[in-house]
């Protein structure tokens, strides 16, 4: 079952004030869990990781591409993967709150 959203008078219901201070929320989280999926050697993939604008994340290094396919044993699925799952949850939560 739906729940039921009203507006009135432009005034935002407190349950969905509380999503969008959440949704807000969601990409710096979602890029701690990305950079925390890095793999870690010399640490040049992790410093040169970087969050734009609070929506773009940058993997900023030659080889990203191949790290993010699972090259290394350290995140054998990549950092797309890890991230894109904690996102759908996050989103599950917030939306049955």
């Amino acid at each position: 079952m739906a729940d039921k959203v009203t507006v009135v008078n432009n005034t935002i219901s407190p349950s969905i004030k509380r999503m969008q201070t959440k949704l807000k929320d969601l990409p710096a989280s979602a890029y701690k869990v990305f950079v925390q999926a890095t793999p870690i050697r010399s640490g040049n993939a992790r410093r040169n990781t970087k969050l734009t604008n609070n929506k773009t994340i940058s993997a900023n290094y030659n080889y990203a591409k191949k790290l993010d396919e699972g090259s290394s044993k350290q995140s054998p699925e990549g950092m797309t993967k890890p991230m894109e799952e904690f996102i759908r949850a996050e989103l599950d939560k917030i939306m049955r709150k």
